[in-house]
Parts: C-alpha cells; structure tokens; sequence
C-alpha cells in the first residue's frame, strides 16, 4: 500500500474507531489528529501512540491544526452533533451544515490539494456542503454514503444464508437513511443471484427493513454506532491511498447519471487514488429507479431549506 498522509476532523467515537482501525490495520504513514477540544485530541494522541510497539507497522500520530491539512493526501471529516434517540439523520441538517461549512473552509484556507471523505450526517447532504464550499472537482470529494447499510446488508444475508459475508455481492444504494432500497437483480451469492436462492420476497424485504432500522436500535441500546462505520471509513481510504480500482457505494456526485442531477447520494463507484474514477451505473428496474429518485428528491427539499 502506498502511504499516505491522513488528517481526521473530529475525534469523537466515529472518528477515533476510524483511527484505531488504522493503528491496527497500518497503510498510513502519518495520521493528524485535529478537534475543537485540544486536550481530548492530545490525550487520543497520546493513547493511541502508546500502541504503535504492537502496531503492524510504523505510524506518525499526532494531534494538530487546520495547517496540518496542506499536504495531507486526505482529509477525513467526522466532526458534527451526533445523532440523538428517535431523531432522523434529516433531522441533523441545519445544524451540521453551518459546523461543516467552517471546517472545510478551514480546511481550503490550508491549501490543500487532496480528497475530502466525508462522514458526518446526514452524509449525503453533508458531502453536498463540502463540494460547494471547497470548490474542489466532484470526484474529489466523496461521503461515506452507503458503505456501513451496505456491509449490514452483507452480514444479514451471510447469516441468513450460512455464507461467507466476503462472497456476497449486494448493495444499498441511496440515501444513508431511511429511504435507501436494494437493487436485489444484481444481488448475488458468489456467482447466484440471490432472488434465485431467497425465494421468499417477504424475507428480502424484512432484511432491509433491519439495514435501515439497524442505527435506531444500536442508538436506543449503545446511544452512537461507531466501530462499523469507523471501518468503514477505513476501507474507503485504504481503496484510496492503494490505487485500488474498488467498487464501493459512496455518496458521489450525479451529473446526468440515473437520471439524475446535482446532488450527491450513495451508489456503487469504482475508487481509487483520484478519488472517484467513474459510476457503476446499474440498469434499475422501474420501482428501484422510482425509490432512487425519492432519495434524490429529498436531498434537494433538504438543501433549498439549508443556508450555507
């Protein structure tokens, strides 16, 4: 793996699983640690550290600023308030927006270069304020999108199936949130289509429902969900600082791409050291692309509400 620079915005639960994911994964030759609360960031700085000697490999953490941002291949955004018991992810928006507005221009003024991977929610929308305000090409700015519903999705079919999670191949595809669907025609099982292993639609459906209600339960139970989404982060910047070619669903940019326009939302995308290569544009049948076009419209309703 190449390695990289890698500056996190936020060192809160999401962001510091992200971290210790990469202590104990290693790809990362420097890792800054940046938070409006200085002394949390030194004291995550400070316990991390004190696992590099187990550590596979060799890692620079510290805790720093804004400037940090310059020369980082990438910036990974996890700063916002967190999501509270029974409140949506569109629900986040306002607040959030204003929050991530700052931190991105902080993050320009540094004179950055590289590629924003973005995970504070409402992911979608959040990624949206990230482009407009940095100025920096779409492909260039990427939220985590539906890389955590889709590895959820993964699991539940696994277990349902008694496979493997790593042989199946499905993905949610969407808004990271309630409105997400699955296209299931290009669902597989290793080299099956799994609508020809699950006959039961009831059973398909019922798995998705459990994606979608999955972060309300964990935060009625745990209050935040963090290590799945902190490796997920992981993963997407792996794919980066690699060179990888991955198709992962991140939140991208849609121009003239499912019929859609100016708005960011999750579907699979090939990443690699640019950010996002291209779109992995599925043939969606006529109730999916309604459901992708659902997720789309309020993405644009939440926008034209928020003032950034």
């Amino acid at each position: 793996m190449k390695q990289g620079k890698v500056v996190l915005i936020g060192t809160g639960f999401v962001g510091m699983s992200m971290a210790y994911s990469m202590l104990n994964r290693g790809g990362v030759s420097e890792l800054v640690l940046v938070d409006i609360d200085k002394d949390k960031t030194k004291g995550e700085e400070m316990d991390l550290s004190h696992g590099l000697p187990f550590a596979p490999q060799k890692m620079k953490i510290k805790s720093g600023d804004y400037e940090d941002c310059k020369n980082a291949q990438i910036v990974v955004i996890t700063a916002g308030v967190a999501q509270k018991p029974g409140q949506t992810r569109l629900e986040l928006a306002e607040t959030n927006a204003k929050i991530i507005k700052d931190i991105t221009k902080s993050i320009m003024a540094s004179g950055f270069d590289g590629i924003i991977l973005v995970a504070s929610n409402p992911v979608d929308l959040m990624t949206y304020v990230v482009s407009k305000v940095s100025g920096l090409t779409k492909n260039r700015v990427i939220g985590s999108g539906t890389v955590l519903d889709t590895a959820r999705l993964r699991f539940l079919l696994a277990d349902e199936l008694k496979i493997n999670s790593k042989n199946v191949h499905a993905y949610i595809m969407g808004e990271h949130g309630d409105s997400s669907f699955v296209p299931w025609n290009h669902a597989y099982v290793g080299c099956k289509k799994i609508t020809d292993v699950v006959k039961d639609s009831k059973k398909l459906d019922d798995i998705h429902k459990s994606v979608v209600n999955a972060a309300y339960e964990i935060i009625e139970k745990k209050k935040a969900t963090y290590y799945g989404i902190g490796m997920g982060l992981n993963r997407i910047v792996r794919a980066i600082l690699d060179d990888e070619n991955s198709i992962l669903t991140v939140s991208t940019f849609l121009e003239n791409k499912y019929g859609q326009d100016d708005v960011f939302i999750g579907v699979p995308a090939v990443i690699n050291s640019k950010g996002v290569r291209e779109l992995v544009e599925l043939e969606l049948d006529e109730k999916e692309q309604e459901k992708l076009d659902n997720s789309c419209n309020i993405m644009r309703d939440m926008i034209k509400k928020l003032d950034f």
